[in-house]
């Protein structure tokens, strides 16, 4: 029989945990602490996987049966859920590491050696209050001209025309 919000809700901790089956392979792990967690058990290449799909209460029943749904359907095409959520997880660490942000700081570091203290701490101080907020942490790759533009139209709007040119001019370099 499947689960209803109301046992769900009334689920209470015992001294070990349980579980609590809803249908398709999803159910609710209740620990000793009082956490509930949802998870999805399915089979793959003759293998049993377990998947956590969320926490209760901020994945409700419905949510869960749908991000459970989702998941069989990525088992009907034959798709391992566990393994594409791990290079999901690897892209967006891999769009991180070519942040903005960090290629930038990079580029300082690679070049700041060859500038006087109060030129690199200058640069710094722009990029940090000018382009970081806004850019710094997207993908370099997906910066394009107009996000860049609208940096820089926020920057001259407070009246610091040359901080903006200043703020091009660096932000060309490091995208070079």
């Amino acid at each position: 029989m499947p689960l209803t919000d109301t046992a769900v809700r009334r689920a209470k901790a015992k001294q070990k945990p349980y579980k609590m089956f809803d249908a398709g392979g999803l159910f609710l792990l209740v620990n000793p602490s009082g956490g509930k967690r949802w998870r999805f058990k399915y089979r793959f290449a003759g293998k049993e996987k377990l998947l956590s799909l969320g926490v209760y209460p901020e994945v409700p029943l419905k949510e869960a049966r749908n991000r459970r749904d989702q998941e069989r359907k990525k088992l009907s095409d034959k798709i391992d859920p566990a393994v594409n959520r791990l290079a999901a997880k690897a892209a967006w660490l891999g769009n991180q590491a070519n942040s903005f942000e960090v290629v930038a700081r990079e580029w300082i570091e690679k070049k700041s050696p060859t500038w006087s203290t109060s030129n690199a701490s200058k640069t710094v101080r722009r990029l940090e209050v000018d382009a970081f907020p806004w850019l710094g942490g997207r993908p370099i790759a997906d910066i394009s001209p107009p996000d860049l533009l609208a940096v820089l139209r926020r920057t001259e709007a407070r009246g610091a025309i040359d901080t903006a040119h200043r703020v091009l001019q660096t932000c060309s370099q490091i995208f070079r």
